[in-house]
């Protein structure tokens, strides 16, 4: 009863923190990002509208992404008000999960401590932090691709009561597709085919079970679509699938970048994980049969996003965003085997983590001079850019202590 009692409470401390750091602040910012901006104004016109069958932006059909996300954001601003901080609450929301999440999955299969390391890893990281502090739709969706993922890697260890994962699974891809589309379905294929690949395709699956994941995926999943076709709207879904095409064969809004793009992104990005992590990319067989399993499926996921995401055309920094989840989950598991004594303090990996450090806190120094001084810096003519001078008119109010996180970053190395 005592390790009941003790678990409820880490869940309630982490829930705790969760939303200490997610929810505090999230309406100071203007909504900045033409994702952010997008979303919002469609759960706006939903309100106005009163449709809440049908995206719009100017109030015209938009077709590009499913409504889920923007009925959690119609649900927050009936709360809140129409406000940034509304639209930004649901995914405040979305973290707090995540954590309870992954502290789950890590006490299930390693240990509270790696739960837990888990946890930090993932809210510590850079990227993965701000993103539950924005109103685009990726931390639902990666959620929802990562729980249906899970449960299915679940499905294939269990020997008893299995049929409830292969329903959790698909009810979460389903929901993964109802918030931006098929890509969710894509990333769990692929992931599943890797893995069978490299297991010579010897997997524990009925045709039966197929046939439920199927049905109950096409119901949650397609919902929405069945909804649209039986009001006539059957072209708003072709228009759907020609953009989702395109997303992955062209470079749609002048979002093309080098192949190596998305490696970049994360090694800076998920800092300090990604860093962390580096240790964890070599073989290892150190853990039971269970916890080498699920390893395994991490590395296959991160691959997957990465390789999958960098071969597509249109490249935007959180497109590859699911690969926090296995990232930080490899660098937790090295830091969990440095502990154990399993894997060697490495210079290299202190080296870099330092030098990162270092970048960043100087990288926070200088926006609050930017920021304080923005007025200053624009009348000196120094920046001859219109746009950038445009944006450093936009710079809200900094309070003087910007500078901490800086301070705070340097005394954690």
């Amino acid at each position: 009863m005592g390790n009941k009692i003790s678990s409820v409470n880490i869940n309630l401390l982490i829930a705790l923190f969760g939303a200490l750091v997610f929810i505090p602040f999230l309406g100071n910012v203007h909504l900045f990002d033409w994702d952010e901006i997008n979303f919002a104004e469609s759960a706006r016109e939903m309100i106005v509208t009163g449709d809440y069958l049908n995206v719009r932006i100017d109030f015209k059909l938009f077709w590009e992404k499913p409504p889920l996300f923007i009925w959690m954001q119609v649900l927050s601003m009936k709360i809140f008000g129409i406000n940034e901080f509304a639209a930004r609450f649901p995914n405040a929301i979305a973290g707090i999960i995540t954590l309870l999440v992954l502290f789950n999955i890590g006490k299930k299969h390693f240990s509270e401590k790696f739960g837990l390391l888990w946890v930090f890893a993932y809210a510590g990281s850079v990227l993965p932090h701000f993103y539950f502090k924005s109103g685009i739709i990726d931390p639902w969706f990666n959620l929802f691709i990562f729980l249906g993922i899970y449960f299915f890697i679940r499905y294939l260890s269990e020997y008893k009561n299995r049929i409830r994962f292969i329903i959790f699974s698909a009810a979460a891809i389903g929901l993964g597709t109802l918030t931006k589309g098929p890509v969710a379905l894509l990333l769990f294929l692929l992931t599943g085919f890797v893995y069978l690949l490299l297991h010579k395709f010897k997997m524990r699956i009925t045709f039966k079970d197929i046939l439920i994941y199927v049905a109950i995926f096409s119901f949650v999943g397609g919902f929405w679509f069945f909804l649209q076709i039986m009001n006539g709207n059957f072209t708003i879904i072709q228009d759907f699938i020609k953009y989702q095409i395109e997303l992955f064969g062209s470079n749609v809004a002048g979002h093309q970048e080098p192949f190596y793009y998305h490696f970049i992104v994360l090694f800076f990005g998920v800092f300090p994980a990604s860093i962390f992590a580096l240790k964890s990319f070599r073989k290892d067989k150190s853990g039971n049969e269970e916890q080498n399993l699920f390893k395994e499926w991490m590395m296959i996921l991160f691959w997957v996003v990465l390789i999958l995401f960098s071969i597509v055309k249109t490249k935007i920094v959180h497109y590859s965003s699911m690969a926090y989840f296995p990232l930080t989950f490899l660098a937790a598991y090295s830091i969990y085997k440095t502990e154990e004594g399993v894997f060697k303090k490495s210079k290299v990996i202190s080296g870099i983590l330092i030098f990162l450090a270092f970048f960043y806190a100087f990288a926070i120094f200088a926006l609050q001079y930017i920021g304080k001084n923005h007025e200053k810096i624009i009348q000196s003519g120094i920046i001859k850019d219109a746009f950038a001078n445009a944006n450093l008119q936009a710079i809200t109010s900094f309070t003087g202590f910007e500078f901490l996180l800086g301070v705070f970053l340097l005394a954690g190395v």
